[in-house]
């Protein structure tokens, strides 16, 4: 994809993300757990990982670490919500349960609703190897009770993205995606040429890694594992990664779709490219200079964007001894294309924080970047004390950002990054983001008061919905109400159980949604079977039998009509 002047409309909006990840069930709770330098990867304790399945005696072994991004939950789904009987659910891959649900997030957090959404909506997603068909004891017990073709479509990753598309009612391009670790990178790359092309107008781009059992690992000299169970990425003590486990999900438009509509644009992609390093490298898993300053450098170029512009990168960030100094030294020969300049480019990965979340690995650097560059801070890169030796980061543009900063970029110049993902096998994807342009104000409201109508399944997820909706109005008593009012009418799945609230400004609804104001709200089921519809013909006595009827030569019999 490409952007051509920096004042126009080019390019594709992120407009809602949503995730699960360790230490944080959604992507606020990642900023913050980002912004503080929380290291969520977890020390898991003997009863963990003897609950988790492992030898005890393996997990006595001094080579045993036993560390993991924990992702929680997983073992939970609300099968019903989405019309999944209990048994094919228990056969299915928790990846797949997972990236259902974050999935169904992330378009509500857009305001999109599949069934009123003008054009068509597509996904691109992967997702890890499924390791629960392994772990369950009685899969094969349960696969021939709810037969072999719903236990394939719930296990297989081929069906990860038509079964999203099925399920959420996705009637644009439904593509499984896998290329290991860029994975989900390369999903979003894919995702902006589909929208692009017009062969979607608003597109999901992820993916879900969940292994399991989620557990620690046997360190063996020379692997990609960390020694100490800790991701210390471009630092002197780096001895590699750490695995996670996790899921994130962006939802992309068209930049001047998505400013016509006046949606809140988180950030932008200027643009993106992939390529594959080939047979120019030491072995198949190895990392490649060449073919990482490539796809950086085209990716540069398609976004129309210099170099010296650009003041933040998401690096692929691994840890490893071979990896971090060929990626530095390719991310300073894309650079260099450009720009004698040195130390003026952050760098840090998400790596730090969560480990290595696999097939949901470049989405969520994505995600971190996306926020970073909405709040205007950089996270800090944990873990970095002396610079690795291999690095030669006094003669490049990059410095590791080790604390919460500030970002400043240059006067007159927004604030831009890149984002990198590199796959074994060799397939490199990169973007290049920038931050949103400022949001036109909303008209003044015609009305005085507003009307905010919610609905769920059941009556427990509707109070549950309406607490959030309330801290959210509290928190943000800035926000225009008739926004609010606009997205939950039209941005949302009507269900049966349903609550309206009449108010004012968000202070006047936070309080009738908390029950003070109950002459303002109302709550009740809608009906299980559609009204039928009545015709009334007015007048002054002239009404006879069949005064309805078409006329011609062929009838016409008036019967109801489902509302």
């Amino acid at each position: 994809m490409s952007g051509e002047d920096l004042g126009g409309v080019e390019g594709i909006a992120v407009v809602a993300m949503a995730g699960r990840f360790p230490g944080a069930a959604g992507v606020d709770e990642l900023w913050a757990n980002l912004r503080a330098g929380v290291e969520s990867i977890r020390r898991l304790t003997p009863d963990e990982l003897r609950a988790a399945g492992v030898d005890p005696k393996v997990a006595e072994s001094p080579d045993y670490v036993p560390a993991r991004g924990v992702v929680d939950g997983v073992e939970w789904f609300d099968a019903a919500f989405f019309g999944v009987p209990p048994r094919e659910a228990e056969v299915t891959d928790p990846q797949h349960r997972l990236f259902l649900e974050v999935a169904w997030e992330a378009l509500e957090r857009a305001g999109v609703d599949p069934a009123r959404a003008p054009g068509r909506v597509g996904v691109y997603a992967g997702c890890g190897m499924n390791t629960y068909a392994q772990t369950l004891n009685p899969y094969g017990r349960l696969a021939k009770a709810v037969g072999g073709m719903a236990a394939l479509v719930g296990s297989d990753k081929d069906y990860l993205a038509t079964r999203v598309a099925y399920k959420l009612g996705l009637t644009g391009p439904a593509i499984v995606v896998q290329s290991a670790c860029s994975t989900s990178l390369v999903a979003v790359h894919l995702a902006a040429q589909a929208l692009l092309s017009y062969q979607c107008d608003v597109a999901l781009a992820g993916g879900v890694s969940v292994f399991l059992p989620q557990a620690g690992y046997l360190w063996q000299q020379g692997s990609i594992a960390s020694r100490d169970g800790h991701c210390r990425a471009f630092d002197a003590r780096a001895s590699g990664t750490v695995s996670g486990g996790g899921a994130g999900v962006v939802v992309l438009r068209r930049l001047e779709d998505a400013l016509a509509d006046g949606d809140p644009v988180v950030a932008v992609i200027r643009g993106s490219a992939l390529n594959n390093d080939g047979a120019a490298k030491v072995g198949y898993t190895a990392p490649s200079v060449e073919g990482q300053a490539e796809v950086v450098a085209e990716a540069q170029a398609l976004a129309g964007v210099p170099a010296d512009t650009i003041t933040y990168v998401e690096a692929h960030g691994t840890g490893t001894e071979l990896g971090d100094p060929i990626e530095v030294a390719a991310l300073t020969q894309a650079f260099r294309a450009g720009t004698d300049r040195t130390g003026f480019c952050a760098l840090g990965s998400v790596k730090t924080n969560l480990g290595h979340l696999d097939a949901a690995a470049g989405v969520t650097g994505l995600i971190k970047t996306s926020l970073a560059l909405r709040h205007g801070e950089v996270p800090p890169s944990l873990h970095f004390e002396r610079p690795n030796p291999q690095i030669d980061f006094a003669g490049s543009p990059f410095y590791v950002n080790d604390r919460l900063a500030k970002w400043s970029p240059p006067a007159g110049v927004p604030r831009r990054a890149g984002v990198s993902s590199f796959g074994i096998g060799g397939t490199n994807a990169h973007v290049v983001m920038e931050e949103a342009p400022p949001r036109a104000p909303s008209p003044v409201p015609s009305r005085a008061a507003q009307l905010l109508v919610l609905s769920a399944r059941t009556e427990t997820a509707l109070e549950a919905m309406a607490e959030r909706l309330r801290g959210h109005l509290e928190a943000h008593p800035e926000a225009a109400l008739a926004d609010v009012a606009w997205t939950l009418q039209r941005g949302r799945r009507a269900f049966a159980h349903r609550l309206a609230v009449v108010a004012h400004d968000p202070a006047d609804a936070a309080r009738a949604l908390a029950g003070d104001r109950p002459s303002r709200a109302a709550s009740g089921r809608a009906g299980t079977r559609a009204p039928s519809v009545v015709f009334l013909f007015p007048g002054q006595g002239a009404q006879r039998s069949s005064s309805a009827r078409k006329t011609g030569s062929r009838s016409y019999r008036p019967r109801a009509i489902p509302a």
